[in-house]
């Protein structure tokens, strides 16, 4: 492991930028989506609700892959060419919305629904309810969750080898083709997962503790 880490460092450090720069932007724009259509869920507007209802679904329940693949091969045949870091940035953002949807769905209906009523009675509109009432109390309910959600999402970053998105995995799938170590390379590449997950889990049972 210590001769990996010496001779591809620089390698290594690559794969990690990207891995922390794919998982960040997926990690914001799924929660802002996953919101949206949780809030659309529990609309009283049936045709949102089944948008909402549907795009989760769908989305749930394809493999990451695919949907990855999809972007990667299909998109450039009919619309324009996508590189394989954001067609593995763009169908990890799509495939954990559809998670976090879930998850911050049931927050919002674990809230008392006097909330909701209360807020509407003082004049709010719906949409300023939630901004302001309902979600700040999902949240706090979801946190455990999310945190799930957070750690699989950079492990699920991995898909990004499979396209050439030059993460973690990708450097790793490299340095085990050239160096026939295969076993040291992946352990290498295991640790500096751990070393970002790690941080993560800690810091989300932080906030569940502060927030309870």
């Amino acid at each position: 492991m210590a001769n990996i880490i010496s001779n591809h460092w620089q390698e290594l450090l690559t794969g990690l930028g990207w891995t922390l720069l794919s998982s960040v932007l997926a990690l914001f724009f799924s929660l802002v989506i996953g919101s949206l259509f949780a809030i659309m869920e529990v609309t009283e507007n049936k045709v949102a609700r089944t948008i909402a209802r549907v795009y989760i679904e769908i989305f749930r329940n394809i493999p990451l892959l695919v949907i990855t693949s999809f972007f990667y091969l299909v998109i450039p045949l009919y619309i324009t060419k996508v590189n394989g870091f954001t067609a593995g940035t763009i169908g990890l953002t799509i495939y954990t919305s559809a998670f976090i949807a879930e998850t911050v769905r049931s927050g919002i209906q674990s809230v008392d629904s006097g909330q909701m009523e209360g807020s509407r009675a003082n004049g709010l509109s719906f949409w300023q309810a939630m901004r302001y009432v309902v979600l700040p109390q999902a949240f706090k309910l979801v946190i455990p969750p999310l945190g799930n959600q957070f750690v699989n999402l950079v492990k699920n970053s991995s898909v990004l080898a499979f396209v050439a998105g030059f993460d973690l995995m990708y450097q790793a799938n490299n340095i085990a083709s050239t160096t026939f170590d295969t076993i040291n390379s992946y352990m290498v590449v295991g640790v500096m997962y751990l070393i970002i997950t790690m941080p993560i889990s800690y810091y989300m049972r932080y906030l569940e503790k502060r927030l309870a």
